[in-house]
């Protein structure tokens, strides 16, 4: 049985300017790596038009494995790596280093020649850059948050760390608006061609700016105290992981925080935009805009409620937000299918759709990679009608039967009996019969509320923000001193990366399986109110303020 020893309290409390010096410094750095991060989704099109190339389908698949891995494999892995590191060497020099690395890789991307100059090898350059991104990702946000902490006096913990919580939607919104500005100011022929490097190779700018400022801070305190009595981890990953006590420490960081967070804010702030775009044929860059300004509407939600959590602890909080979201994401998206389309919200209610088809080709489309195909007639139907944003009933045929949408009384068979499908005949066709029955192709502008959308929007990141505001806090009081930095990194990671990050693609398997075009809203409400149970029994009532990080030990 070995323990690590007690860290002992900090001799001064850190000053009232040094505690903004240092939230400020790594809230900027943070909000920059995700910037950086968010840009590649954020002009994906490009990038494909760029880098792969659709004459060689077993290399495309290949790449897309790949692309998967970096988003739900590297993450977490950069959260062991770094996070050993700074555990053992230091916050500051770690998360420096993070911060370098993804900012030279996203430099870098915008420099790397295309497909059709040197082949292969600018998709497997770009794949290598993604992955140095992920890497630096995953040891960032539990380094600023621990460094934040370790600076927080009692009763300034949540408040000061929840000024963090906000970098990841800053840089969102931060990605869309630069892309929309720079797409707005060329063609897209131009912006496909040479456009969206420019993105990349200009973040070099902030990237100085945030260096500059972290190169000024000291290292934390806490973990100098810890240097010099050697009171540090030898092992930060094997007591992060294998030590009974602080393994229980990261499956409740994990499940009761992280996870309910995940699927609460990814569903009020990406998947409201997959849904706006897709479902409810909003123009996607007045959907980017609406989501963005209800990003930056409720960013003070997340401060306020950090706030709170200072005074009356975290449990209450993250208790609340699973319910609420349990009960109201249902109809709060509802409401913005009525308040974005409203001609597509009474078609849903008035016009029966069904496909009637042959139970065996119908296959439940879980498809997070994007390289499965699915080529039967009952499912071509299915991702048909959801795309058009058409709820439907499946009625079951005999065996062998033609695959066939009714759209009122209106049939319109998938395939002639005998021949293989014609996907784009069929789906003209369909689309043709849904516009005639009030299902419109987009959404049209002039009957927006455009007000009520957004508002929407913020209270569906109002909910994820009661969570999303105190996480930092909550976490890092969480775990010891010792094995912080990698406990709270890769609680965050894991439970990010494989909750809320497989969200769009279980939601849209769960939407064409049933028919429902809010079915994908099942998946949040169910990890939800299990997430409320776990809290409810396993999350402490103390507010983080009245707690003394220097107690916790673990043993091994």
């Amino acid at each position: 049985m070995r323990k690590l020893p007690n860290a002992g309290p900090v001799a001064a409390e850190p000053t009232i300017e040094l505690q903004r010096k240092v939230m400020i410094a790594a809230t900027v750095g943070t909000v920059i790596e995700w910037y950086d991060f968010f840009m590649y989704i954020s002009v994906a099109s490009a990038i494909s038009v760029n880098f792969f190339s659709g004459d060689n389908p077993v290399w495309a698949n290949v790449f897309a494995l790949l692309t998967f891995g970096t988003g739900y494999l590297v993450r977490p892995f950069g959260a062991l790596v770094f996070g050993r590191i700074g555990d053992m060497i230091g916050r500051k020099q770690t998360f420096l280093t993070t911060i370098l690395m993804m900012g030279f890789s996203t430099v870098a991307v915008g420099l790397v020649p295309s497909y059709a100059s040197i082949g292969l090898w600018a998709p497997s350059i770009l794949i290598l850059l993604r992955m140095i991104q992920g890497l630096a990702l995953g040891g960032e946000y539990g380094g600023a948050a621990t460094y934040i902490a370790e600076h927080a006096p009692q009763g300034r913990r949540g408040w000061l760390t929840s000024w963090l919580q906000t970098s990841a939607p800053i840089g969102f919104v931060l990605s869309m608006l630069s892309v929309y500005l720079m797409r707005a100011s060329m063609t897209p022929e131009a912006f496909n061609d040479w456009g969206w490097r420019i993105l990349f190779i200009s973040s070099v700018l902030p990237l100085a700016i945030s260096v500059w400022i972290r190169l000024k801070l000291q290292e934390s305190p806490l973990f100098l105290k810890m240097k010099n009595e050697g009171t540090l981890s030898k092992s930060p990953i094997y007591d992060t992981l294998r030590v009974l006590p602080n393994l229980k420490r990261v499956l409740i960081a994990m499940f009761a925080m992280v996870v309910p967070q995940s699927v609460l804010l990814v569903g009020a702030q990406i998947y409201s935009l997959v849904f706006l775009t897709g479902t409810a044929k909003v123009d996607p860059q007045i959907a980017s805009l609406l989501v963005g300004a209800a990003l930056m509407l409720t960013l003070p939600v997340m401060i306020f409620f950090g706030w709170l959590s200072d005074r009356y602890g975290t449990k209450i909080f993250i208790l609340a937000a699973c319910v609420i979201g349990t009960f109201t994401y249902l109809p709060l998206y509802k409401a913005l299918t009525f308040y974005a389309n409203p001609a597509l919200y009474t078609a849903q209610a008035v016009v029966p759709v069904t496909v009637a088809a042959d139970a065996s080709e119908c296959s439940f489309q879980f498809n997070p990679v994007g390289t499965a195909k699915f080529a039967t007639g009952c499912d071509i139907a299915k991702n048909a009608l959801i795309r058009f944003g058409a709820p439907y009933s499946t009625r079951s045929e005999a065996k062998g039967a033609v695959a066939t949408v009714f759209v009122g009384a209106r049939a319109i068979p998938v395939a002639t009996t005998g021949q293989a499908p014609d996907v784009a005949a069929f789906t003209g066709k369909l689309q043709h019969a849904l516009e005639e029955a009030g299902y419109p192709s987009r959404a049209d502008p002039s009957a927006m509320n455009f007000a009520m959308i957004i508002l929407v929007l913020a209270a569906l990141s109002t909910v994820a923000g009661m969570i999303f505001g105190p996480l930092a806090s909550a976490m890092t009081d969480l775990f010891p001193p010792q094995v912080r930095y990698t406990s709270v990194s890769f609680s965050y990671h894991v439970g990010n990366g494989y909750f809320g990050g497989l969200l769009p693609a279980i939601a849209a398997a769960l939407q064409i399986s049933s028919g429902d075009i809010y079915a994908g809203l099942y998946y949040v409400m169910v990890v939800s109110a299990i997430s409320f149970f776990l809290g409810l029994f396993w999350l402490q009532s103390v507010p983080a303020a009245a707690k003394v990080e220097s107690v916790a030990t673990v043993a091994a």
